[in-house]
């Protein structure tokens, strides 16, 4: 027991406690809100994302930590360029929770219909069709893309793919460091 320092919990007085939780809330809560930032500064609902699977290699390996833009993408003005055939982005299909990064390979819009994309995995054979919701060709870029990768950072990712693999290691360390939190002294 005291390996773990469990027995310094014993000498700790209520208030003293009590501090030391309110600074475990404080650091969630501002994690959080640092999320909620991030959301809106860049107007998706997941501004970072981490690529699952291997549809995408070589540009990006499984693990790997994307960064997404939603700004200034002009959905409503046919005349300025938005997103680009040739650029990656990420997407929620409806229905499913599951973010796809893949390349758009082809758009098209009309003077009164939205911005539709096909998209597309660089190491797949075949585009995403099968991977929209049932009896839909496109992507609807404004109701289902999240952001358009703006930047990476290799295998960091790989930590939020074993949390949501093995769900046992997530409640173990949100454990330890709810514990350290309370352990530690000022």
């Amino acid at each position: 027991m005291d390996a773990l320092g469990l027995s310094e919990l014993r000498h700790l007085k209520p208030r003293q406690l009590l501090s030391q939780v309110l600074n475990f809330v404080l650091i969630l809560s501002t994690a959080f809100m640092l999320w909620k930032g991030l959301s809106v500064a860049t107007d998706s609902p997941s501004p970072i994302v981490v690529v699952l699977s291997g549809s995408m290699e070589p540009a990006f390996q499984r693990g790997d930590l994307l960064f997404l833009w939603n700004r200034n993408l002009e959905l409503d003005n046919p005349s300025t360029p938005g997103t680009q055939v040739g650029e990656i982005v990420v997407y929620n299909v409806i229905g499913k929770d599951i973010p796809i990064v893949h390349r758009v390979v082809r758009k098209h819009q009309g003077p009164k219909t939205p911005l539709h994309l096909l998209t597309k995995g660089d190491n797949n054979y075949a585009d995403d069709t099968e991977l929209y919701a049932r009896g839909r060709w496109y992507l609807d870029r404004e109701k289902e893309v999240i952001g358009s990768v703006v930047g990476y950072v290799p295998f960091v990712g790989y930590v939020t793919i074993m949390l949501s693999e093995h769900p046992w290691m997530k409640t173990a360390l949100l454990g330890i460091m709810g514990l350290l939190v309370i352990v530690q002294r000022e």
